[in-house]
C-alpha cells in the first residue's frame, strides 16, 4: 500500500502587508491552516530567495528577514520565531541527486514565507526550512529538480511554494489597492490561459512561457515569482486533485491566484 502524500500549496503572496492586514487573502490562508492536517515540518520555496546554486536553511532558529522597504513599522516589528530542522535539511541535501545542495546558516525566513505562515500557523510551533532557487537554472531544470522533493510528501512535510504567476510591479495601478479583483484585460486573459495550461498539464508550455506571446512576457517580466509555481506542479501526482483559491487579480497586474494539490 502506498503512503499517503501530504498536500502541496502554491500561494500568490502579494504584498507583505498581507502578513498584518485581515483581508480575503489572509483569511483564506488561516482557513487552510485550520483545514490541513498538521505537518511535521514545512519546506518553503520563495520567490525572494535566489542564489548561485541551490541552498537549504540549516539553522536551528531561522531569523525573520524583512526584505522590503517603505512599509509601516508594524510590519518590520513582525517576528516569526518558528524553529528550523537541521536533520530534515540534511535529508533534503541527500535526497536531491540532481545537483549538490548547499547547507546555509545565514538565510532565515523571508516575507514570501513568513507573511503566509503567520496567518496559517500563528503559533509558529512547526519547524520551517527554505530551499533557494538557483538563478542560473532554466524553468525546465527547476521543474526537474523539484520532482526529487516528492519523497517529502510521504514524511508529513508541507511544501509551500510562494510567488505570483503574474507579477509586474512596474505597471501596477496603486490607486486600485483597495479595489478587489481589479485586473487589466490582458492580465485577466493571461491568468486564465495559464490556468488552462495548468489544468491540462501542459508542463512544456508552462516551462517555456516566454514563447506564449508578448502579453505573457509582460505578465512575467522576471522569472522568480513564476518559478515557485513550477516547483508545486512538479510534485503533483496523477491521482492528485488541484484546487484553486484566492483566484483574483489586484492592482491590474498582480495575480493572487493560488492552488492546493492533494
Amino acid at each position: 500500500m502506498s503512503k499517503e502524500l501530504f498536500p502541496v500549496i502554491f500561494v500568490g503572496h502579494g504584498s507583505p502587508m498581507n502578513a498584518i492586514e485581515q483581508n480575503a487573502f489572509s483569511d483564506k490562508w488561516a482557513e487552510i491552516g485550520h483545514q490541513l492536517p498538521t505537518p511535521d515540518a514545512i519546506l518553503c520555496i520563495s520567490a525572494h530567495w535566489e542564489t548561485e546554486g541551490t541552498h537549504v536553511t540549516i539553522s536551528k532558529r531561522p531569523r525573520t528577514i524583512h526584505d522590503f522597504g517603505g512599509f509601516p513599522k508594524e510590519l518590520f516589528d513582525v517576528v516569526y520565531p518558528a524553529p528550523g530542522n537541521p536533520a530534515l535539511a540534511n535529508e533534503i541535501i541527500e535526497l536531491i541527486k540532481n545537483k549538490a545542495v548547499i547547507p546555509d546558516l545565514e538565510w532565515g525566513l523571508d516575507h514570501g514565507s513568513w507573511s503566509i505562515l503567520k496567518n496559517m500557523y500563528p503559533e509558529a510551533n512547526i519547524p520551517v526550512l527554505q530551499l533557494s532557487m538557483d538563478y542560473s537554472l532554466s524553468p525546465n531544470a527547476h521543474f526537474e529538480l523539484a520532482k526529487e522533493l516528492v519523497r517529502l510528501r510521504e514524511k508529513k512535510v508541507l511544501i509551500l511554494c510562494s510567488g505570483n504567476i503574474i507579477h509586474n510591479l512596474r505597471i501596477l495601478d496603486w490607486d486600485k489597492y483597495n479595489e478587489p479583483e481589479y485586473g487589466f484585460d490582458w492580465a485577466i486573459e493571461v491568468n486564465n490561459h495559464l490556468k488552462e495550461l495548468i489544468d491540462t498539464n501542459q508542463i512544456e508550455a508552462l516551462c517555456n512561457y516566454k514563447k506564449l506571446g508578448k502579453e505573457v512576457q509582460l505578465a512575467i517580466p522576471t522569472p522568480e515569482h513564476y518559478v515557485p509555481m513550477l516547483y508545486a506542479l512538479a510534485l503533483k501526482k496523477e491521482t492528485d486533485t488541484l484546487t484553486y483559491f484566492n483566484d483574483k487579480l489586484i492592482m491590474g497586474a498582480l495575480s493572487m491566484t493560488s492552488f492546493i494539490i492533494k
